[in-house]
């Protein structure tokens, strides 16, 4: 579904990825994990064309994508729900929705409003609600669903479970299960490591934008050298 090589990207002269590889499985949870500052969001915003690529080749449906701007990349089925939201907080929820789905035809709007409800139904509760007043767990959920909207093929979403509370979690968690039953690919970054591993079926682990470990979820679980150098997991 999407396959990076070598890929080096950042913020003018600040090289924040160095050389990474990625490869996305069709209709599977790959976990990217790091420390702060280990160049995760600046890997997914470059998927998303929002931060320059310096280097290496960005591959999605078999088609190169690297020097295709932000809108193009969201047609071809590429949509991000990025850290921080960024919601349209003086909109509504319903509002949100409908901007998320202006790349698709007004008639599949209800339909795929349905679609984001269905999976959170708190947000059904708060349509009329500016999405500025929603509570974290539900701006996340709205972000979600936003980016949802598009119809993507590939979602990524950055920090789903920071500042959250672990009952919304769970529903966010459940969320990403019932988004790979139904087919898609997501690509996650979070902190939260033993969710993460969880839930993804593969996982790549980046420390100083390199990449230093990606495989099987699995087996990141069962090497006690990577879990303990890397994942900040003890037995």
């Amino acid at each position: 579904m999407l396959e990076i090589q070598h890929l080096s990207c950042g913020y003018g002269a600040f090289e924040a990825v160095h050389g990474l590889s990625l490869t996305l499985r069709p209709g599977s949870i790959t976990g990217l994990i790091g420390a702060n500052g280990a160049g995760k969001s600046t890997t997914l915003m470059c998927v998303a064309g929002h931060v320059a690529r310096s280097a290496g080749t960005v591959r999605f449906a078999g088609e190169d994508i690297a020097a295709l701007p932000p809108e193009q990349r969201v047609r071809r089925g590429i949509a991000i729900s990025p850290e921080g939201r960024r919601l349209f907080k003086d909109l509504s929820v319903e509002d949100n929705l409908r901007v998320g789905g202006l790349i698709q035809p007004a008639s599949r709007f209800r339909q795929d409003r349905d679609y984001v409800l269905a999976l959170f139904p708190r947000l059904e509760e708060r349509l009329h609600s500016l999405a500025g007043n929603l509570s974290g767990g539900e701006q996340q959920m709205l972000a979600i669903g936003r980016a949802l909207m598009t119809r993507p093929k590939l979602i990524m979403i950055d920090e789903l479970s920071l500042g959250l509370m672990p009952k919304v979690i769970d529903l966010c968690y459940s969320a990403l299960k019932q988004l790979r039953a139904d087919g898609m690919s997501i690509l996650l970054v979070e902190q939260n490591t033993h969710r993460v591993l969880g839930v993804a079926d593969d996982v790549c682990v980046l420390e100083s934008g390199r990449t230093v470990w990606q495989g099987r979820a699995e087996d990141a679980r069962n090497d006690a050298a990577l879990t303990a150098a890397y994942l900040g997991l003890h037995d």
